[in-house]
């Protein structure tokens, strides 16, 4: 019988992963998780080693299937699916729209199929969840040509909104049913707006590049400034690199794109760059509560979210008059909910395979 699950989260300078001992009910069990460093041996290397140390740490069990998280879906895939090369090419042909992302979830992909081509793979997607969308919400001003093309909003990290949707069903099941932002702050950020758990609208749209201030990524950009930036004489893989390595928290401190660093600066660009991050959030925070037509909770999740209480502290500051209190008095509900992206890689790739969840107990 099939024993374990290891659930993969490419980037472009390491893969955290975690392993899951599975087969009975209800969700798998965590046997480890980590992460390991690509930038000295290459991804392929580091993903032997990775794959090597699983199989050796399991012993007499097996490794029933790999989970990966993939960055964008693209208009056609909306839930969870079983990886084959044609499904990879497919995948490969929307590199256009998350050109940083898209390559790091299919190098490891590509490297299993080589490496262990009966090892059943699965991809789950962070555009998926926001497949519920209105088509208000995900609909640019743009002629309708452009649509059809697959030029519309898409929404990302997915997976980890999937995740405190489910534990907020699970743990508070009123609040759950209500309207809530969750706000996934990282060193990739955004907001979705969740009506009874589905996303309504979220910040990020047709790439990852939108929406509020990012580690080294600008956000929300006038169209114009990228134009203003091309007539002037930079190429587009310039204006590329400016935007999504150049920009954000570090581009506004000149410091770091590390909000530890920013908040322990006594440079006032470093403050700079704190106050532009929190202003976005609240600003987008007020246009998501637009968009469902009233707020009933504000979930903050991810690194800065879950371990930055000076952030979440002035963040709820500027939402005051929404109703949002730090100290959890206001009528809207504050929580802090760590993320768990791997759990669900786990639970979709089993779901996928049809394999039982987690081990019943003996």
């Amino acid at each position: 019988m099939p024993e374990a699950v290891l659930a993969l989260n490419a980037g472009s300078s390491s893969i955290k992963f975690a392993l899951f001992e599975v087969g009975g009910a209800g969700r798998p069990g965590l046997l480890s998780k980590g992460q390991v460093d690509t930038g000295a041996t290459g991804q392929e290397a580091a993903l032997g080693s990775l794959l090597e140390w699983a199989e050796g740490h399991l012993g007499a069990d097996t490794l029933a299937a790999v989970g990966h998280r993939v960055v964008h879906g693209g208009r056609d895939h909306i839930a969870p699916v079983r990886l084959t090369p044609a499904v990879v090419e497919a995948l490969d042909r929307l590199t256009p729209l998350a050109p940083l992302h898209q390559p790091h979830s299919l190098a490891p992909i590509r490297a299993l199929m080589s490496r262990r081509p009966m090892l059943p793979q699965v991809a789950c997607f962070d555009t998926a969840f926001h497949h519920t969308m209105p088509p208000v919400a995900t609909r640019f001003a743009l002629p309708r040509r452009f649509e059809d093309e697959g030029v519309r909003r898409y929404g990302f990290h997915g997976l980890s909104y999937e995740y405190i949707a489910r534990t907020l069903r699970e743990t508070l099941p009123r609040l759950a049913a209500g309207r809530v932002v969750v706000a996934h702050l990282g060193n990739g950020a955004s907001l979705c707006a969740m009506q009874n758990g589905r996303s309504a609208d979220t910040t990020m749209g047709f790439t990852a590049l939108d929406g509020l201030v990012m580690g080294t990524r600008c956000g929300t950009l006038d169209a114009g400034v990228v134009l203003y930036l091309l007539e002037q004489g930079m190429s587009a893989l310039d204006v590329q690199h400016l935007l999504y390595s150049e920009s954000g928290l570090l581009g506004v401190s000149g410091i770091s794109s590390d909000m530890r660093v920013l908040l322990a600066s006594p440079d006032p660009a470093a403050k700079e760059a704190v106050e532009l991050f929190v202003f976005r959030i609240a600003r987008e925070t007020a246009a998501l509560a637009a968009s469902m037509g009233g707020l009933d909770g504000f979930v903050f999740t991810a690194g800065i979210g879950e371990h930055a209480a000076e952030v979440r502290a002035m963040v709820c500051e500027r939402l005051r008059w929404l109703g949002i209190s730090a100290d959890g008095t206001g009528p809207v509900a504050v929580h802090v909910i760590p993320t768990d992206e791997e759990m669900m890689i786990a639970m979709h790739t089993l779901g996928c395979l049809q394999l039982p969840a987690s081990r019943t107990p003996s």
